[in-house]
């Protein structure tokens, strides 16, 4: 191997791709999902209202995660929007969430026509400051929704204690974070709020291409969740009749054939995943500037480095630059900006010209997405967040190439510091 950078014209770690999740060679997909795949179509029942395997991943997925309720849906997405209206909240009603995630955490929000308010983040983590959170809280507050990013435990028990003293709901975004364990009590994220929410998209723990999954231990709150998947059609009362205004989110029987297989697989998934990670963490806590994620719950969705940009030499986008060149899959920054940032937020583009519900009534004043908003958030995204990307199919060897290329870029940073051009080589993010 060159000593010299890949980015200077030598020769790069890696040439061979890595187990990717857009390919099937970093997916655990195989013979059983085709039997339950083939099995829905020679039964002709592709519908969930007439199959019977979407509720039996509802019934699999509840066990699994020791709760009484789980409603599936098309998409992670639609899990959190299913949750947002179990809240039902009125318009211009304010829920509170972070600004560095996917688009479907905040998304839902305005479908409901709320009004996203944004609260910052912990600098080691990227998940929701509680300080922050509570600071937001006002008389229109109706839900807190916290992600768990990248499968770190966000702070939830401490949220929840949070919600309870100010009567809101706590929605946790879990679709980066299978079996990730929170709190000192080790409670599976998902279950601490009054509801998770996860997604089976293509790039997850586990996948059926797309689909969704929010649970709860709240009875009510869980009926309204799943009668707003169906056009608020109460089938089991029999009638034909619509209660409320829903949408049709329902999942097909194709995506829970392949759903209630890969469930099956999550629990050695999320294992492979913490095994090979440890192996990076003990080296990133070695390199001067350089932090790894706390390795305590942490499912490794993808794997957060957390730079000081001074003493690591350079930032997060620059790393990510070398890092590409050398031949692993990183990013920087994660999102290209805060939520607060897009055009949907920052210009009101949400229906017609009206700007509704983030300006006119019932606001009292327009709803600002400012630059500076969520300070941490943005020094994140522009300087100190580098992703690498993460899969249960990487093996030793994978491994020792990423610490290879990562250790030879640090070196070349820390020999220049400053010196290095930012904010290049940005990859944008997987959806819900």
């Amino acid at each position: 191997m060159s000593d010299v950078l890949a980015l200077d014209g030598g020769a790069p770690v890696r040439t061979a791709p890595f187990p990717s999740v857009q390919s099937a060679e970093g997916r655990t997909l195989g013979a059983a999902e085709e039997d339950a795949v083939l099995a829905v179509l020679r039964s002709g029942r592709l519908n969930s209202t007439v199959g019977e395997v979407t509720r039996g991943l509802e019934t699999d997925f509840a066990a699994y995660y020791g709760v009484p309720h789980a409603i599936a849906s098309s998409s992670g997405t639609a899990a959190i929007h299913l949750a947002v209206a179990a809240v039902d909240p009125e318009p211009g009603d304010e829920i509170i969430t972070t600004g560095l995630s996917d688009a479907g955490t905040v998304l839902p929000i305005l479908a409901q026509n709320a009004v996203p308010v944004f609260a910052d983040v912990d600098p080691a983590t990227g998940n929701l400051d509680v300080a922050s959170v509570a600071a937001r809280i006002t008389p229109r507050t109706r839900a807190i929704i916290a992600v768990h990013l990248f499968g770190q435990p966000a702070p939830v028990v401490e949220l929840r204690a949070l919600a309870d003293a100010h009567g809101i709901v706590l929605i946790e975004d879990c679709a980066q974070a299978y079996l990730t364990r929170t709190g000192t009590g080790g409670a599976l994220a998902g279950t601490v709020g009054h509801l998770g929410c996860f997604s089976l998209q293509q790039s997850k723990h586990i996948t059926a291409g797309d689909g969704g999954l929010t649970i709860s231990s709240d009875a009510a709150l869980a009926r309204r969740a799943r009668l707003f998947a169906d056009k608020a059609w109460p089938r089991d009362t029999d009638e034909r009749t619509h209660l409320f205004l829903g949408l049709n989110y329902r999942m097909t029987e194709l995506q829970a054939a392949i759903a209630r297989v890969q469930l099956t697989r999550l629990a050695g998934v999320v294992e492979a995943r913490r095994s090979t990670a440890a192996t990076l963490t003990e080296i990133v806590d070695g390199l001067d500037g350089l932090s790894a994620a706390p390795p305590d719950g942490n499912s490794y969705w993808q794997y957060p480095v957390f730079l000081d940009t001074v003493r690591a030499g350079a930032d997060a986008h620059w790393y990510a630059r070398a890092l590409q060149a050398e031949g692993i899959p990183a990013s920087g920054g994660y999102i290209q900006r805060p939520l607060y940032r897009t055009p949907v937020l920052a210009e009101r583009r949400t229906y017609g010209t009206s700007g509704f519900p983030l300006a006119g009534p019932p606001a009292d004043v327009a709803q600002e997405y400012r630059p500076g908003l969520c300070p941490v958030t943005e020094e994140l995204i522009d300087a100190r967040l580098l992703v690498i990307a993460w899969n249960e199919r990487y093996g030793p060897g994978d491994v020792a190439d990423i610490v290879t290329a990562l250790t030879k870029v640090h070196a070349h940073a820390i020999a220049a510091p400053g010196t290095l051009e930012p904010r290049t080589g940005r990859i944008a993010s997987s959806s819900r």
